[in-house]
């Protein structure tokens, strides 16, 4: 039995002890300069707009340079019901909205750069880029 009361005087012990740290803490305030005076404070880089509102980010260019995109030529489109869908089959004939001879649509990632015609180079298909869509005409489709 002593080794229960024992035990009992232990968590009695710990119990008082733990009131008095709460107690002491209570008691103490803390100055809100103090804080700021032990916080080091490093100032942000940021990089400098140009005129056209682009900021020059050459430097940090590397960084991407070697992350993968998606390039596709787009033909044309349509638009279907699921019941035409469903009905095609070998030999179909789908209709774009493109005319023949009109340039191609050239997408990164989906989004529209260039413009471009189809050429076969050693039994491969490629296209010649006709006109590139200007840096700014795409940010501004971005908006």
């Amino acid at each position: 039995m002593s080794e229960e009361g024992e035990g009992l005087d232990d968590w009695g012990a710990a119990m008082q002890e733990q009131a008095e740290a709460e107690a002491g803490a209570g008691d103490a305030t803390v100055d809100p300069d103090d804080i700021i005076a032990d916080a080091e404070a490093q100032a942000a880089q940021l990089d400098e707009l140009t005129e056209d509102g682009v900021t020059s980010a050459e430097p940090r260019l590397d960084t991407i340079l070697d992350i993968p995109v998606t390039l596709s030529m787009e033909v044309g489109r349509t638009n279907i019901s699921i019941r035409n869908l469903l009905q095609l089959n070998q030999g179909s004939v789908v209709e774009l909205d493109r005319v023949a001879g009109e340039p191609l649509d050239v997408l990164v990632n989906g989004t529209l750069i260039a413009h471009g015609e189809v050429v076969v180079i050693n039994d491969k298909f490629g296209i010649r880029l006709t006109d590139v869509i200007s840096q700014v005409e795409r940010i501004k489709k971005l908006k």
